[in-house]
């Protein structure tokens, strides 16, 4: 009899009871004057009481600007305490967390913003090349004025108060630490842990990214099971260089530390190598997370060999898998006998597979691993059939992560949601031992670096340029960062590939700017009218063999 591709996980650990509120509570008591956070860029060291007392400061704080039961909260910054603050504050309060990528320009915070009606806005003043207060301004002019008190702009209409991390600089615009209130009482409303808590913004095949949403018992599930396949406990210290905005670090990172008693340890701002490294060394930090572009820029640092890695064992590592070569420099010179591979997408929590923690080196490098904890994985083919052990077809999961839908979308969410089974629009095979291999994509999304790049999201926004007639985006290999983003563009007005990069640079995310952009009189296309992207992979290909793409 033919075997077919079905997996269910274990029953342990249960999915845990509550809300992300009642196990800060639980940390508090259980672990009480042990490290919670640490940020030594920023001379933060809080124990699990300090932690709580903040994060009610901060609710209090929310609950004086009038802000209640399911109203929505956005978060611009990168890694920094008061986003972790924020995320254990606004969970308190039953408000819903909406996570904004800290490279959004404009164009997409605008999106963001809109779509998910974001009632009070935490931002950070400027980081690198983004000036936040000045595209806010851009937006809505009244986020710069002299008025104090609620704002309004019809372009905007939801936005009330902007929150400015590290001091007020402007009189429409609250400072953080302002906003912290000590004393008081603070009325939590009952809240069912069932209930949307958090937005995720994660991209479509119709272009514009969409908001997953997701819920306290999706999140603490995924955190309880990340932190048991890693082993972790109240003596690990956790280092997170992976960025708060998405679900590996606020929900593998801070959540993981939450339901084990783990420390949160996170070097910076934002991932540099060396300060990962000396981080590790100083914090003794026990655990490591990464995309593999960033393990390999650990292994590769000039002065790696100096530092003290002896106190890593484990950590996660996902994105895309790690070649053989590569786990065994993560095992034999960072020490991370433990390190575990894991795979999911925004819409499961992220998380629905994951390899022991003494699994095998074939399991690390060829596979996802194996379903996680009350999760069920299927792979089934274009008829919706499950199909036979290593064959290939769509990738499904059904468990106590998948997300309760896209935020006012609902099309989409049926799109994506049947019979409580989440469609990854990967393709993969599962075998006897009920390992996941991904296989390809269905879905024609480009993995830069570990960031996800759907082509129709840049093809969008391409086109709103008023030389461009239409745009095919496709990725292109790189040996930095696996794939780049390649556009062809058809105008309809005179413009040469450098101003379109200038152009996207002032507008979208850096990891999703062009690398190359050719600008042709017409694509290749099918009989039935059909663009043919293989055939501009060719052509790039055939290209790149005399004259590498450029990187931006």
């Amino acid at each position: 009899m033919t075997k077919l591709s079905y997996s269910k996980g274990p029953q342990e650990p249960p999915v845990p009871e509550g809300t992300i509120g009642d196990w800060l509570d639980r940390a508090a008591e259980r672990f009480a004057e042990t490290e919670a956070l640490v940020i030594p860029s920023q001379g933060v060291r809080l124990t699990w009481v300090q932690l709580r007392d903040r994060t009610d400061a901060l609710a209090r704080g929310f609950a004086s600007l009038g802000l209640t039961l399911g109203d929505r909260v956005g978060i611009w910054a990168p890694n920094c305490a008061e986003w972790v603050l924020t995320q254990f504050a606004t969970a308190r309060l039953g408000l819903v967390l909406v996570s904004i990528n800290p490279a959004y320009r404009s164009h997409e915070l605008q999106h963001a913003l809109k779509l998910s009606g974001v009632r009070a806005l935490v931002t950070a003043r400027s980081f690198k090349t983004s000036d936040y207060i000045g595209m806010l301004a851009e937006l809505m002019p009244s986020t710069s004025g002299d008025a104090d008190g609620p704002l309004f702009d019809p372009r905007l209409p939801e936005l009330r108060y902007v929150i400015e991390i590290g001091g007020s600089t402007g009189a429409s615009r609250i400072g953080f630490d302002d906003l912290m209130i000590g004393d008081g009482q603070l009325v939590s409303p009952v809240l069912d842990p069932d209930q949307a808590i958090n937005i995720q913004f994660t991209s479509g095949t119709t272009g514009a990214p969409k908001g997953a949403t997701l819920s306290h018992r999706n999140l603490l599930h995924n955190g309880a099971c990340a932190a048991a396949g890693m082993r972790l406990g109240p003596e690990d210290r956790l280092c997170i260089p992976v960025p708060l905005y998405h679900c590996f670090g606020m929900v593998l990172g801070v959540l993981v530390c939450l339901t084990s008693g783990a420390t949160m340890v996170f070097p910076g701002p934002a991932f540099e190598p060396g300060l990962v490294l000396r981080t590790v060394e100083q914090e003794r930090c026990t655990a490591l997370h990464g995309v593999p572009t960033m393990f390999l820029a650990e292994l590769d640092h000039p002065d790696f060999a100096g530092f003290d890695l002896s106190t890593l064992r484990t950590g996660i590592a996902a994105g895309a898998l790690c070649p053989a070569p590569m786990m065994r420099r993560m095992i034999e010179q960072m020490n991370l006998r433990g390190i575990t591979i894991a795979y999911g997408m925004t819409e499961t929590s992220p998380l629905s597979t994951q390899t022991a923690y003494d699994a095998d080196l074939e399991t690390r490098t060829e596979t996802v691993g194996t379903m996680l904890p009350q999760f069920e994985g299927r792979v089934i083919d274009s008829d919706g059939n499950l199909a036979s052990l290593g064959t290939p077809g769509e990738y499904c999961s059904r468990g106590p992560g998948v997300m309760i839908g896209y935020w006012n979308q609902p099309e989409a969410t049926a799109a994506s949601i049947k019979d409580g089974w989440m469609h990854s629009g990967d393709l993969a095979t599962m075998d006897e031992e009920g390992r996941v291999r991904i296989v390809g994509r269905i879905k024609d999304m480009i993995i830069r670096g570990g960031e996800n790049i759907y082509p129709a999201e840049v093809e969008l926004f391409l086109s709103s340029h008023p030389a461009v007639a239409d745009a095919a985006v496709f990725g292109i290999p790189c040996e930095r960062f696996g794939e780049q983003v390649c556009a062809w563009i058809r105008p309809k007005a005179p413009v040469n590939a450098e101003e379109m990069l200038a152009w996207c640079r002032e507008r979208i995310s850096h990891h999703k700017v062009p690398a190359r952009i050719r600008i042709v009189e017409e694509f290749p296309m099918t009989v039935s009218g059909k663009i043919q992207k293989f055939a501009m992979r060719e052509a790039e290909q055939q290209e790149r063999a005399t004259k590498p793409a450029k990187v931006s």
